[in-house]
């Protein structure tokens, strides 16, 4: 690893050099491009030079207690316990930082949610469940764009589509796909009686046209009126637009914009996320049947999460996840949770790669 800590380095010093004479760089792209290797391998290349700190703090503790003063010897010893104590946890961060890094990391998102069992308290956990993300997405400073949305007379979503657009945004939201289950008494229920519904969340990194390739002849596109709730008309031209994609037959549609060139483009946008991720779900579908543990692979017909009202509990069934501050969660205070997610699914990465 001390190899690997080293080249890393030297690669990021050149970096720093290039940086400070823009003759060596040429063009804005170049250095665009340079500043943003030289940012993303600062945090690295800052705990490698903690960690050789502390290595050589290690040998100077332990070069005082190979000679005779008394004194330095009950100091140096004091430091060396400690000193031990810091670079397991040292090595270990630093292993975490060294593995492979998701290209799709810093993605844009499309997140769809959709209520599963359980009629209108399920579409009102949907809602539920899109304003939690969405409070999260303002906390970030990200941007959320509604693509379509299928809401009930009560406040509730039978489905909804919206891209989420900012810095690493798939990087934590990308282990929320999968089955949302809520516990609650439903507003409507006069005995009180607790009810279990579900909703489905799937995160999809945005996929570029580069990614993937939609040939027109693939596609029915069609053009409808827009329409609120209940069927209310909202726009009486025909600005809606939906796309079938014939050869695998996912259908998307797009109905937010007055525009049917917008619509079309977001539409498009969607369409293009999901092919993607077929793609990608069918190249790691032979690694992930050789996983020890399916657990937490972001399936989306997995239940990855309760939602207990009565107990204020959320738990995550991949993690063992349990907190009692469901309300603060809901109002968008998802750090915790995904930190711990992250925290999970890396060490899972270490074990495949060790």
């Amino acid at each position: 690893m001390l190899d690997r800590l080293k080249l890393i380095e030297e690669k990021y010093d050149n970096l720093t050099e290039m940086l400070m004479d823009p003759k060596v760089l040429g063009t804005q792209a170049d250095f665009q491009k340079y500043s943003r290797e030289h940012s993303d391998l600062q945090p690295l290349v800052e705990k490698i030079r903690e960690y050789k700190k502390v290595i050589e703090d290690l040998d100077a503790a332990e070069e005082i207690l190979r000679g005779g003063d008394t004194d330095l010897k009950e100091l140096a010893q004091a430091e060396l316990d400690e000193l031990k104590k810091q670079k397991p946890s040292l090595e270990e961060e630093l292993k975490f930082m060294l593995l492979p890094v998701d290209p799709r990391d810093s993605r844009n998102v499309i997140l769809e949610i959709r209520a599963g069992t359980g009629g209108e308290e399920a579409a009102l956990f949907a809602a539920n469940l899109f304003r939690m993300y969405t409070k999260y997405a303002e906390s970030r400073r990200w941007k959320v764009e509604l693509i379509s949305l299928n809401a009930t007379g009560l406040g509730g979503i039978k489905e909804v589509v919206a891209s989420i657009l900012g810095k690493g945004a798939y990087s934590r939201l990308k282990y929320e796909s999968g089955v949302h289950r809520v516990q609650r008494v439903p507003s409507t229920e006069a005995s009180g009686r607790i009810h279990t519904s579900a909703a489905t969340v799937a995160v999809l990194p945005e996929a570029e046209e580069v990614d993937i390739k939609v040939d027109q002849k693939d596609l029915r596109i069609d053009t409808f009126c827009s329409s609120g709730a209940g069927g209310q008309s909202v726009n009486t031209t025909y600005s809606a637009v939906r796309i079938v994609h014939i050869p695998t037959n996912l259908v998307v549609q797009c109905q937010d914009e007055r525009s049917q060139t917008k619509n079309r483009e977001k539409a498009m946008k969607v369409l293009r996320s999901r092919l993607y991720e077929m793609e990608i779900e069918e190249k790691e579908k032979e690694r992930a049947e050789q996983r020890k543990s399916q657990v937490g692979s972001g399936d989306r017909s997995e239940r990855i999460r309760t939602y207990n009202y009565p107990q204020n509990r959320i738990s995550d069934h991949r993690t063992g996840l349990t907190l009692y501050k469901l309300e603060q969660v809901m109002e968008g205070n998802l750090d915790e949770v995904f930190d711990n997610m992250s925290t999970y699914f890396n060490a899972e990465r270490l074990k495949e790669l060790s």
